[in-house]
């Protein structure tokens, strides 16, 4: 039982890194086009100066 002393604490702190990393990514836009992706990977025209 004692094991459990170190387990939960350090099970909270990970998921508050992945909830922490989860949010950086939302605010660094990493989920904008993500339909948009899958449409050009089966394109055949290739782009040669992409939107930003």
């Amino acid at each position: 039982m004692d094991i459990l002393a170190f387990l939960i604490p350090i099970s909270l702190f990970l998921g508050g890194v992945g909830l922490v990393a989860f949010f950086w990514s939302l605010k660094n836009r990493q989920y904008d086009d993500p339909e948009g992706d899958s449409r050009r990977i089966l394109n055949t025209d290739y782009d040669d100066h992409p939107k930003a």
